[in-house]
């Protein structure tokens, strides 16, 4: 039984059916934040919970645990301004700003199921799944379309394909639905090696693409779904311009760059050029320079828990590994930061594994470096406090924020937009 704070007693099949509602979860989708399997079976399962007929494992009601009644990001009501749809949503960076100015979100898709658990703890909404099993006639009509589509195909990490991966036609999945709805204002966020991927071309391709200066005629073996297929012999009719920025500049203590392209519809927007997006883009690099500091996000020495400092064995790793690399000639290894830093570098989804991209220095405890932790993490990408983590394990809150978007670049485009979406 569960005391809330009115002193009444909860149970487990109050509990369950009460935060089912929350999350916007059917059973089926309640039955995967409890660690079930997303099947009707488990669904059922869900069900006979609340009705009282068999009773959750602890390792279930643990979960449940962590579930809010009241999702943080939920939107409270209000007349929206304009409407807007989340696409590729991971755990909803790039949603909280335009929520923020009024725009009231009316579909959004998320094929991991991790970010699923977190978006709906936080948005009280569970994303739909992979959009390429999704047709455009399925998904309402809005003014503003978001899109952070998957970088791996362009970053660092992965195989640079481009949209020769499967990771990067899903391009041509925010294509059909452009084609069909032709919303007034679209973003979209990807990693900085788009810009050059290609010696260029991938980033003119998606360009000329929204400009309508090209038609795609892609190869049949290029996996992509078939109204994809259909829509790249759709013209669209966007002024669409990019810009690199870093999210030092905009208030968290993290370099961190991303290529964020702006795309307004001519037929909403009549004479705008790409000269007024370039415009909007100086606008957001000059209104924010700030000064960061690491420590600013970081907790008190006295309040982080000891397993966050990596073992004996660990650091001996970095050390080891890190005098490899100096004996080969080149700076790989581990990178140590501490509260005066100003900057450190960016985290990526696999900083769970050990750490290296940014470790932090306790030699004024005399302990080994540490991880930061998951709401350390949070704030680095400007995640608001209320953010709800706990919906999901620490190895997955390391992924979802090394894979999100920093909230407040974003807020500042939304800012700079709202001129538009009004």
């Amino acid at each position: 039984m569960k005391i809330m704070d009115d002193g009444i007693l909860l149970s487990p099949e109050d509990e369950i059916t009460q935060k089912r509602a929350a999350l916007g979860a059917n059973s089926e989708q309640f039955a995967m934040m409890l660690g079930l399997r997303l099947n009707p079976a488990s669904g059922d399962k869900v069900l006979a919970y609340e009705a009282g007929r068999i009773e959750p494992t602890e390792a279930q009601l643990k979960k449940l645990a962590k579930l809010p009644f009241v999702p943080p990001m939920r939107p409270s009501p209000q007349e929206s301004k304009f409407t807007f749809i989340d696409l590729f949503a991971g755990i909803g960076g790039i949603r909280i700003p335009f929520q923020e100015i009024g725009g009231k979100c009316l579909f959004t898709s998320e094929w991991d199921k991790d970010c699923q658990i977190t978006y709906a703890a936080n948005f009280g909404e569970v994303p739909n799944g992979d959009i390429t099993a999704i047709s455009s006639a399925n998904i309402p009509k809005h003014d503003v379309l978001l899109a952070g589509f998957p970088c791996q195909a362009f970053s660092q990490a992965g195989l640079k394909q481009g949209f020769y991966d499967t990771r990067g036609t899903m391009f041509f999945e925010i294509q059909k639905i452009l084609a069909k709805h032709k919303p007034s204002v679209v973003l979209l966020e990807n990693v900085k090696q788009l810009v050059g991927h290609n010696k260029g071309q991938t980033l003119k391709t998606i360009l000329g693409t929204l400009r309508g200066d090209i038609k795609q005629s892609l190869p049949n073996n290029i996996p992509m779904s078939i109204e994809a297929r259909q829509s790249l012999t759709e013209k669209l009719n966007y002024a669409a311009e990019f810009r690199v920025l870093s999210s030092n500049n905009f208030g968290v203590p993290q370099k961190r760059e991303r290529v964020f392209i702006i795309a307004l519809n001519k037929n909403s927007f009549g004479s705008i050029t790409e000269e007024n997006i370039a415009k909007i883009f100086d606008d957001i690099q000059n209104s924010y320079k700030e000064i960061t500091r690491l420590g600013d996000i970081l907790e008190p020495d006295q309040l982080v828990p000891v397993s966050y400092t990596i073992s004996d064995k660990l650091w001996n790793g970095h050390l080891r590994r890190r005098e490899e690399h100096k004996r080969r000639g080149n700076g790989f290894g581990y990178s140590l930061f501490n509260k005066e830093s100003k900057t450190c570098n960016t985290i990526s989804q696999r900083y769970y594994k050990d750490g290296s991209e940014v470790l932090i220095d306790q030699t004024h405890l005399g302990k080994n470096p540490r991880l930061l932790t998951p709401r350390e993490c949070a704030r680095l990408q400007g995640f608001p406090e209320n953010y709800c983590i706990d919906a999901v394990s620490k190895m997955q809150n390391y992924r979802q924020f090394g894979n999100s978007v920093s909230v407040p670049v974003i807020r500042a485009i939304a800012q700079k937009l709202k001129q538009y979406l009004e």
